[in-house]
């Protein structure tokens, strides 16, 4: 963290700020103020900061520093600290928060030296913590020798360098400090720009400037007044810093085009991503994005015509490309080939398009997906909802809709056949729509090796059963997202996926051989000797193909992978995979429960 060693201020002389209540359900989140600053040839200047105070408020405040130390304070009004400044009990405001820093000062200690230009700025005073990425706009040199005149003249005033600094809270979460830098930086890289092109920069600070100079002219002679709120309808910039300041205080979502030139658009994913009125944190996101396999789907929580309408003018043709294809029943690497695309730039738009909050990650729609109602879902009759829900479908209530989804069920038991095809359409934009609101949560079919306990063995505790940890073989390495290969359109077909590099991926054909052999006793040979004699024991375990396609799969077996998982990376159908686990029922147990990677856009958080 940068600190002002430079600055030979007197501690006692910074206004300490109270401590204030903490605001709850990610209000943290929200930046306090906006402030521009500046250094040049003039010294250091505060351009701009929004929200700016309120006259009264400021004076107020400023009585109540200069007030006496020896005035009669009442029981209650404030208590001395032990270093002998007086402190407020009262919490404060937002605004309160910085309203104890005077313009002077926060241009002292916010405008930095030049060479810390281009790099992070932060300063944490008691409850205030100031970001920003000071930029340096010229050399600081103010003397020039003309080669006619030898006498040295001073050039007309220029700005060596600015910043424009967010004051957050001082317990604000790191990654808010980083997304809050990652704005100051690009926003100042636009004014750069800008600045060298057509010296926008100068030119809004000298009118900034200029309208500080006559409003301190009418204070004098008048009632006080606050510069900033008369900068704000005549200067764009002054603007423009509002709007990211409103934008991130709401949505979360800031598009700014400085001097109507340069577009700045930036997301904070604090404010966006949100399930059931609860924050999805940034690092459980990551998480996932980077759990996300070539079988998932990607829905958009937009339409199409809204999302294109959103895109800037200059957005990838890719990006485009993708959203015009993009169908919940097909998954990345099907939306890979459709858009002529490698599978590798597709996974990175689909990152892209979540982070932003224009989509989620999940399971392509098939018959056999099997939907519950959320336990977060919000199923009151009159629901805003409610009411866009029977806008959207005509002829249909949501209540009755999210109560066939009270349990567990299917797509494939809503199928009629005697239904036109357009009724099985209708049914798949229900599910989009609910499953866009978070109204449904997907369940997915999990198998864990199991064996009973032998007579002689001490059963073990109810918090430990003998699952498949006991297994020492090797784990299940997940394969890279570029080897995977083709897929195919229907969900019981057989799915073209990788060579899997473990040795139990390929059989040789040939029956009962004895290479096939060996290489079922080296899968089995990872068990323990009690768990191989149960294995061994069923009646499925006598026909050497059950028994080796069972070895094949044994490292799946954990409660880790999902059946849709499975049949992906084995090229195996669905019915395959049900008749091998109903064979082998005595010890396997079938467990039903959420994808932990898609979970994320569900369910709220815990």
């Amino acid at each position: 963290m940068y600190k002002q060693s430079s600055l030979d201020l007197d501690p006692r002389s910074m206004p300490r700020q109270p401590d204030a209540i903490l605001h709850k359900n990610g209000e943290n989140n929200s930046p306090i103020s906006v402030i521009l600053v500046s250094s040049g040839s003039r010294g250091n200047k505060l351009l701009f900061r929004y929200p700016f105070l309120k006259v009264s408020e400021n004076t107020s405040s400023s009585a109540t520093k200069q007030r006496s130390p020896y005035v009669l304070r009442t029981t209650g009004d404030s208590t001395d600290d032990s270093d002998g400044d007086s402190r407020e009990q009262t919490p404060l405001t937002d605004e309160q928060l910085v309203a104890g820093f005077s313009d002077i000062i926060l241009a002292t200690i916010l405008a930095t030296k030049s060479d810390m230009c281009g790099k992070k700025f932060e300063l944490k005073i008691d409850n205030v913590r100031f970001v920003g990425h000071p930029t340096l706009l010229q050399p600081p040199h103010t003397i020039q020798v003309s080669k006619t005149d030898p006498s040295p003249k001073r050039e007309m005033p220029t700005m060596i360098l600015f910043s424009v600094v967010f004051a957050l809270r001082a317990n604000a979460d790191p990654s808010v400090i980083s997304c809050m830098h990652n704005l100051s930086r690009r926003i100042a890289i636009a004014l750069q720009h800008e600045e060298r092109r057509c010296q926008y920069l100068t030119r809004e600070a000298k009118l900034m400037l200029a309208m500080q100079d006559e409003i301190t002219t009418m204070t004098e002679n008048g009632t006080p007044q606050s510069p900033f709120r008369h900068i704000l309808p005549k200067c764009k910039l002054a603007r423009d810093l509002k709007e990211a300041y409103d934008s991130l205080c709401t949505t979360g979502v800031v598009r700014l085009h400085i001097n109507n030139w340069l577009e700045v658009s930036f997301c904070l994913p604090h404010k966006i991503h949100r399930v059931g009125g609860n924050h999805i944190p940034p690092e459980a996101l990551e998480r996932s994005l980077k759990a996300i396999r070539p079988y998932h789907a990607l829905l958009l929580l937009d339409s199409e015509k809204a999302l294109l309408a959103q895109l800037p003018l200059d957005c990838s043709p890719a990006l485009v490309r993708l959203i015009k294809i993009c169908s919940a029943m097909k998954n990345l690497q099907q939306l890979a080939q459709d858009a002529d695309l490698a599978l590798l730039q597709v996974f990175q738009i689909a990152a892209h398009l979540v982070y932003w909050g224009k989509a989620i990650i999940v399971y392509p729609l098939c018959e056999n997906n099997v939907y519950m109602l959320s336990p977060h879902a919000n199923i009151c009759l009159y629901s805003p909802l409610a009411q866009q829900f029977a806008q959207q479908f005509p002829g249909h209530d949501l209540p009755s809709m999210l109560a066939k989804f009270s349990l567990p069920v299917s797509l494939s038991e809503f199928r009629n056949p005697l239904d036109a095809p357009v009724h099985e359409a209708q049914l798949i934009q229900m599910v989009v729509w609910m499953l866009q609101r978070r109204l449904l949560i997907q369940l997915h079919t999990y198998v864990c090796l199991m064996v009973p306990p032998s007579e002689d063995q001490p059963a073990p505790p109810d918090d430990e059963p003998l699952l498949a940890s006991r297994m020492t073989g090797r784990s299940l390495s997940t394969p890279s997202a570029l080897s995977f290969g083709s897929p195919t359109s229907s969900d019981d077909m057989t799915l073209t996926s990788p060579s899997m590099d473990n040795s139990s991926a390929e059989l040789l054909p040939g029956g009962d051989s004895p290479l096939n052999k060996r290489m079922t006793e080296t899968l089995l040979a990872s068990l323990t000797e009690h768990e191989r004699q149960a294995i061994l024991s069923v009646p499925a375990a006598q026909n050497p193909e059950d028994l080796r396609m069972f070895a094949r799969l044994l490292h799946y077996f954990r409660g880790h992978h999902h059946l849709e998982e499975i049949m992906y990376n084995e090229n195996m159908r669905r019915s395959q995979l049900k008749t091998l686990f109903d064979k082998f029922r005595s010890v396997l147990v079938v467990t039903n429960h959420e994808d932990p990677i898609i979970s994320l856009f569900q369910s709220p958080p815990e």
